[in-house]
C-alpha cells in the first residue's frame, strides 16, 4: 500500500496568540501565511500522469506545474508545542514551550518585525528539556502602540544527541508467527520522500490486526480519533498514530491506525511486544498498513534511521520491498 507517512514528527501546533491573520484563506495556505506564528509545515504536489489522472507526491518534479503546490501543517495538540508572543506592557517576548516528554529543538525566523531589537530575517534556535520553556527573544515595547511581529518555527522531537542504539533488533510489531508482506521499505521511495520517512517501513497489515510495540519505551503522543483516508495530501494529517520515545533518545512512530484503537495513553511506560493499538487504513494512504518508522532529531530536524527486525532465533533482518515478515 502507497502512504504518504504520518503527520508527527514534526508535530507541532499553530499559536492561538496570533496578532491577525490574513482573510479569505482556505485551510491548506493558512499555516503558512498566519500572521503571528506557524507550526511545522510540508509541501506537497500534483500533476497529472500520461493518462490524464492526478498524482500527489512530497517530491517535486519537472511535471508539477507552477500553482500545483501547496503546503501542509500537521497539529498534534497532545505533543504541546508553540512558540509564543508575549506583551506585558514594557516588553515584547517570544517564548518557546516544550510541555512534551521529550526534548525538542525550537528554530524560530523572523518574518517581519517592528522593532529595533528583533531584526527582520534573524533567526533563534533552542532545544529544551521536557516541561520547560525558554524566552528567544525580548524587546521594549513600541511607543506607537502593539508592534507587528510575525515568524515561523520548526521543530524537532528529541534530543539533538541521540544515538540509535537499540539493545536487539525491533521485534515485528504483530502476533508472533503471523506473516505479512512490507509494501515499501529502503531503497524504494515512492512515498518515502522526506528525510523523517526516508527509511520508514509499510506493511501491508489488515484493517483491525493488533499491533504490538517493537521496542520498549514511554508514550509520548497519540491520535485516535481519525476515521477520514485518502489519497490527497490533504490527508497527510489524519493519520491516527503512537509514539513511542526510546532511552537512547530515538522515537518510534506507528502510523495509519484504527479509529479508536489505541491502548496505551501518554506518559505510559510500554515494554516490547505489548498490545498498544490496530492497524488502519487512516491518513494519506491507498489501502490499510503500517507504517513504522524510527527517528532521530539530527540538530535540525527529525531523520529517520535504518532499522532491523527480529528473525527466527534472534538473528537481524533488513527490511526490503514486497519481502514476506513473519514475528518471532
Amino acid at each position: 500500500m502507497i502512504s504518504g507517512g504520518p503527520s508527527h514528527t514534526t508535530a507541532a501546533r499553530i499559536s492561538r496568540r496570533s496578532q491577525r491573520h490574513t482573510p479569505g484563506l482556505g485551510a491548506l495556505s493558512v499555516l503558512l501565511l498566519a500572521t503571528s506564528s506557524v507550526s511545522l509545515a510540508q509541501t506537497a504536489y500534483k500533476y497529472r500522469d500520461a493518462s490524464g489522472q492526478w498524482v500527489f507526491t512530497d517530491r517535486a518534479t519537472t511535471a508539477v506545474s507552477p500553482g500545483n503546490s501547496f503546503s501542509l501543517g500537521h497539529e498534534h495538540g497532545a505533543l504541546h508545542l508553540a512558540v509564543d508572543r508575549y506583551d506585558d506592557g514594557q516588553s515584547t517576548q517570544l517564548v518557546a514551550i516544550n510541555d512534551c516528554l521529550c526534548s525538542v529543538t525550537f528554530k524560530v525566523s523572523i518574518v517581519h518585525s517592528d522593532f529595533t531589537a528583533i531584526a527582520n530575517g534573524a533567526g533563534y534556535e533552542a532545544t529544551l528539556e521536557p516541561g520547560t520553556r525558554q524566552t528567544l527573544a525580548r524587546a521594549a515595547s513600541e511607543a506607537t502602540g502593539k508592534a507587528t511581529l510575525r515568524y515561523v518555527w520548526t521543530v524537532a522531537l528529541g534530543s539533538p544527541g541521540a544515538v540509535h542504539r537499540p539493545p536487539h533488533p525491533y521485534r515485528v510489531p504483530y502476533a508472533i508467527g503471523a506473516t505479512y508482506p512490507i509494501s515499501q521499505a529502503y531503497p524504494t521511495r515512492i512515498t518515502h520522500t522526506t528525510a523523517d520517512s526516508q527509511y520508514a517501513v509499510d506493511i501491508a497489515l489488515p484493517d483491525g490486526t493488533p499491533v504490538y510495540s517493537a521496542r520498549e519505551g514511554t508514550v509520548i503522543n497519540v491520535r485516535h480519533d481519525s476515521f477520514n483516508t485518502g489519497m490527497s495530501p490533504v490527508m497527510l494529517d489524519q493519520a491516527n498514530v503512537v509514539e513511542i520515545l526510546h532511552e537512547d533518545g530515538t522515537i518510534a512512530i506507528y502510523a495509519h491506525l484504527h479509529w479508536d484503537s489505541i491502548r496505551v495513553r501518554i506518559g505510559e511506560r510500554v515494554t516490547r511486544g505489548q498490545y498498544i493499538a490496530d492497524s488502519g487504513n487512516t491518513g494519506f494512504t491507498s489501502g490499510p498498513h503500517l507504517h513504522f518508522a524510527v527517528i532521530r532529531n539530527s540538530g535540525s530536524e527529525d531523520v529517520s534511521v535504518p532499522v532491523q527486525f527480529a528473525g527466527i532465533g534472534g538473528i537481524a533482518v533488513t527490511p526490503a520491498t514486497q519481502m514476506p515478515l513473519t514475528a518471532y
